[in-house]
């Protein structure tokens, strides 16, 4: 059986493969839940196409939560949290450590991954993003990304965007009764909170999917939006749930991708 180590080695390997064009150099980030408050996070500049045993580093979550909860925080707080993680296991966790402890602690994910892939980004640095993450085109898209993303407007990733992706998140979940699939960050890249490895790596791809779609629509000349009763017809639809079940089953990554 696998370890939540090398879950999250393998989906670092997979969201990094250079084929993917999700990120390159020391881009992205990745965590696994590890126990009720613990989890592993992407060590800062390790590059996911090349992630090992020593390129993630066990935070507790209450700590980095305490982080926002302070009004006093300020980035020496953080800077010494990090640089005592760092001290005791040799790596800093990523600067968006906090972000990903949110998304595990309030989001409902299990596994988180942050990836800028670039027919995400190519509407996330347009006049489009809010269309990205608001608009619905094909059914597909409904399967695997839900009904409805977030969107947040550009902000220094660290203390300032993980307090505002808590607020916005408690709001999305007090409006529509569930966390979203997809967190949007505009001008940045995108955050999918799956269950599993293997969901994560299906909202990204259905991300990047559904981007260039769109992309492609708006260049031909506007795109044709399904109607909100046609959306909601397709998330009920019986057949729609089952193979959402059936995905969910999925707990591990395709063998072509787990290397």
């Amino acid at each position: 059986m696998s370890t939540d180590l090398d879950r999250i080695i393998s989906l670092s390997r997979t969201l990094g493969a250079p084929g993917r064009d999700l990120v390159i150099l020391a881009e992205g980030n990745t965590s696994v839940r590890t126990g009720a408050d613990r989890m592993l996070v992407k060590a800062s500049g390790a590059h996911l196409a090349t992630a090992g045993p020593d390129d993630f580093v066990e935070v507790g979550l209450a700590e980095l939560i305490a982080l926002l909860d302070n009004p006093d925080t300020d980035q020496q707080s953080i800077a010494d949290v990090f640089n005592r993680v760092g001290v005791a296991t040799g790596r800093r966790p990523s600067v968006e450590a906090m972000l990903h402890a949110i998304c595990l602690q309030e989001g409902g994910a299990s596994v988180v991954g942050h990836t800028h892939p670039v027919p995400v980004n190519a509407l996330l640095c347009s006049e489009h993003a809010e269309t990205l993450a608001s608009v619905i085109v094909y059914p597909e898209q409904i399967v695997i990304l839900g009904r409805r993303a977030m969107l947040i407007p550009y902000v220094d990733p660290g203390l300032l965007l993980a307090r505002l992706v808590r607020d916005r998140l408690r709001q999305h979940i007090a409006a529509e009764g569930a966390p979203p699939k997809v967190i949007y960050l505009a001008n940045h890249g995108m955050f999918a909170l799956g269950a599993t490895t293997a969901e994560v790596l299906r909202i990204t791809e259905m991300a990047v999917k559904v981007s260039r779609i769109m992309q492609a629509g708006l260049a031909i000349g506007a795109l044709s939006p399904l109607t909100d009763n046609d959306s909601d017809r397709i998330d009920e639809r019986e057949d729609e749930q089952y193979r959402r079940a059936v995905l969910d089953r999925a707990e591990h990554l395709p063998a072509r991708d787990a290397s």
